[in-house]
Parts: C-alpha cells; sequence; structure tokens
C-alpha cells in the first residue's frame, strides 16, 4: 500500500512538465493591456487614465509608476497587483462600476495569464459628462441683428 501512495505522488504537477520546457514569462506591459480593454468592458467606464498626469506621462515617457492609468507589479508568491485610474460616465453608480470593473479585470487576466490577481485597486480620477458637440454654439446661433 505504501508503494501506492508513492507512485501517487510521483505524478507530476502540470508546473512541474512546463518547466522541463522552459519558463514562461508575461511581460507587465502585456498584463496593462489586457486590464486597460477588460476595463472598458464595463459599461459606465468613459476612459482609462486620461487625468492630466497620464498625458504627461506620454510626453514624458520614462515617468515611474503608472503607464496610461495602469500599474501592475507582482506580490512575493507571484500573484499580480494591479491598480487602475479610471474615469467614469456621469450618472452612474461609482462604487458599483468600480466593482464590476474588479471583477472583470481579476476574470480576464486570470483567464488569459493563468496567474492569480491578488488585488485589483481601482482609483476613480473623475467624472465625464456626456459626449458635448464639438462646434461653437456661438456659431450655430442664428444673428439677429
Amino acid at each position: 500500500m505504501n508503494n501506492e501512495n508513492s507512485s501517487e505522488t510521483n505524478i507530476p504537477l502540470v508546473s512541474e512538465e512546463s518547466n522541463t520546457l522552459g519558463d514562461i514569462q508575461i511581460n507587465f506591459n502585456v498584463v496593462a493591456n489586457i486590464v486597460r480593454l477588460a476595463a472598458l468592458e464595463v459599461s459606465g467606464v468613459a476612459t482609462v487614465g486620461g487625468g492630466i498626469v497620464d498625458g504627461i506621462a506620454e510626453i514624458f515617457p520614462q515617468k515611474k509608476g503608472f503607464d496610461r492609468g495602469v500599474r501592475v507589479k507582482a506580490d512575493e508568491v507571484g500573484d499580480y497587483i494591479i491598480d487602475i485610474k479610471v474615469i467614469l460616465k456621469f450618472g452612474v453608480e461609482l462604487a458599483l462600476i468600480a466593482g464590476q470593473v474588479q471583477h472583470r479585470i481579476a476574470e480576464q487576466v486570470e483567464k488569459m495569464t493563468s496567474r492569480s490577481v491578488a488585488r485589483v485597486n481601482v482609483i476613480v480620477e473623475g467624472v465625464k459628462t456626456s459626449e458635448t458637440s464639438t462646434s461653437n454654439d456661438w456659431e450655430d446661433s442664428s444673428h439677429t441683428d
């Protein structure tokens, strides 16, 4: 009976099999792109990032921290810790939409990378009203003189 137990414990795990071929590494920039796309799938999200700081970050690419509104790092066990800045649409329930963003991001990142997500921190940077006309109201109005 001891032989049966020892043979069961010798079954290689999936991670052990994959290590025989080499390591698989997913760049944090790839994960950040997944995070952006997943957040934009949630109804009520106007943009990811988009604040003045993120606009400056595009001019100065050496800026540390958030990259276009998303920061991805790993904790001590290798699970992702994600910070995301969003601008939500005016009129939505902010906490509800932020919670949906958290769940959608965790779901997509775990599905696509096969790594766990420890935290998704959502920072609501602002609220955006519906798209306004780009034309000037003064130009559209008729003159009465």
